[in-house]
């Protein structure tokens, strides 16, 4: 069975931070099997990788999923930054598109204001998961 996950390094994104890119960077994948191997393994030169999200998907290919988000966020071109070590699927996500779809999410909902908006790293990997899902 195929999963697609969402994984986030705190290492990655303190660097990403120091280079430019932002700290808000996040690993986006399918597998075949469970994703914690993977993560374990570690991508990028860091083994401090978290999986936030996953969710079985059927007929999904990682190629297709990564498309998919690529056509809403910015993937990060691993050829640019060598400590990425060819790692596929590292987005950066723009914290203000994040807090637009949960804004506009809510709305759609009938849910009024709830005051100020806080997000998560679960808040990117939901946003996330949606739009490589498509």
């Amino acid at each position: 069975m195929r999963i697609l996950y969402v994984a986030r390094s705190a290492r990655l994104a303190r660097w990403a931070s120091d280079v430019g890119l932002g700290k808000h960077l996040y690993k986006v994948g399918v597998f075949e099997g469970d994703p914690k191997a993977l993560a374990l393994a570690g991508w990028a030169g860091e083994s401090d990788w978290k999986i936030l999200a996953k969710e079985a998907v059927d007929g999904l290919g990682e190629e297709e999923a990564l498309a998919r988000l690529g056509q809403r966020e910015m993937a990060v071109e691993p050829r640019f930054y060598p400590k990425l070590k060819e790692a596929a699927g590292v987005f950066r996500v723009a914290p203000q598109h994040v807090e637009n779809h949960i804004l506009v999410t809510r709305a759609l909902a009938g849910e009024g204001e709830r005051g100020e908006l806080k997000l998560k790293p679960s808040d990117f990997a939901a946003y996330l998961m949606r739009f490589a899902k498509g």
